[in-house]
């Protein structure tokens, strides 16, 4: 019996507009820049005519990323509310699929700019096997101050009552065809913001960790520490950080080389470590395990994995020999792929945008028995 598991950051699936660009510059879209609109009301209506009319076609994209992907269960970041969630599978996703994604999950969490984590999944497997929800939990309200008892060194950011999650660690027990399987669905603090002559990775990095942590600490206290390496269970969502980068090297006009680098500090030690989860995306070639590009300018650019599915030791081991997809029709021309992992692009994709999302889903076939 097997299941396949995706996860996808789908870029801002919202609801609202923001408006906070006619007073704070760094807030204004480039396009908008490009033209004096000295009133409020008038730039309010601009505004919104650019996001709805780059929106639709933005949708169409990440619905057939998600379609590419094929999934049973798909985890999903960046989700305004269950409004968008419904809106967009009903409007764009059952154009693809039909009626896939009947059962839909968020819970509101932390974050300041109301983006959260939430997971749809169909009634049944591709083989027929009943997918259940058991329970769901959220985590979003667990403090530094609940998880010290448990973790020496944990230090806060700020106060002892902050909460440990950006956004939440979303707890899904279910049964597919009988079989269990949890599923803690994640988005960790974003890689912004330079501070104490710190680069922003590397200033944000202990909130990170102090997530990572929390989310071991609560498999760990659900399972058992001595019984956890045999559960069922897999840590998926967008969790900003990661142990190795692809470097790229060069220009459009001189051609690119590509560095891997490996073994870099990450928060996502914490679950590597003592071989407590297992990166099945390390079973791909080191120059293809990327599902973000990052460029400022030609000093500037590598290819990373910040999406991940880790896996149980129990899962691992029943899956030894599979190794996730990546979606990349999805990804704008402006992105750089090393040579022999060129895709067809989706129809409509732009240079930078519109694009499916700055980031590929992954997927990966799974047997739980």
């Amino acid at each position: 019996m097997s299941l396949r598991l995706a996860t996808f950051n789908v870029e801002n699936l919202m609801t609202r507009f923001d408006f906070t660009g006619f007073r704070n510059q760094l807030r204004q879209d480039r396009v908008m820049k490009l033209f004096e609109i000295r009133d409020e009301r008038a730039y309010e209506a601009l505004e919104a005519a650019r996001v709805v009319a780059s929106t639709d076609d933005t949708r169409q994209l990440s619905a057939l990323a998600i379609a590419d992907a094929d999934a049973d269960i798909l985890c999903l970041q960046e989700i305004d509310n269950m409004e968008a969630l419904a809106a967009f599978e009903y409007g764009y996703l059952f154009r693809m699929v039909g009626n896939g994604y009947r059962q839909k999950y968020l819970v509101e969490g932390n974050d300041s700019r109301g983006i959260d984590v939430g997971v749809m999944m169909r009634e049944e497997t591709r083989d027929g096997q009943k997918i259940e929800l058991v329970d769901i939990k959220s985590h979003a309200a667990l403090t530094y101050r609940d998880l010290k008892p448990f973790v020496p060194g944990l230090v806060s950011p700020n106060t002892d009552d902050d909460k440990i999650f950006k956004r939440d660690c979303l707890e899904l027990d279910l049964r597919i065809g009988g079989q269990p399987l949890t599923l803690y669905v994640v988005h960790f603090k974003s890689m912004s913001g330079n501070r104490d002559g710190l680069d922003g990775r590397t200033s944000t990095m202990p909130i990170r960790e102090a997530e990572a942590k929390a989310v071991r600490h609560i498999i760990e206290n659900r399972f058992g520490r001595d019984r956890t390496a045999k559960m069922n269970f897999a840590i998926c969502g967008d969790m900003n950080d990661y142990q190795e980068r692809v470097d790229v090297i060069g220009s459009r006009r001189l051609g690119y080389r590509f560095e891997h680098c490996a073994d870099l500090p990450s928060a996502l030690d914490v679950f590597s470590q003592d071989g407590f989860a297992e990166n099945p995306m390390l079973r791909r070639d080191p120059l293809d395990r990327w599902t973000l590009y990052h460029a400022r300018g030609p000093e500037e650019q590598h290819l990373c994995q910040l999406d991940y599915i880790w896996l149980s030791p129990e899962l691992a081991r029943m899956n030894a020999t599979r190794a996730p997809d990546i979606i990349r029709g999805g990804q704008p021309f402006r992105t750089v792929f090393p040579p022999g992992q060129e895709v067809e692009r989706f129809p409509r994709i732009g240079w930078d945008r519109p694009k499916a999302s700055d980031h590929c889903p992954i997927v990966m076939t799974l047997d739980l028995i």
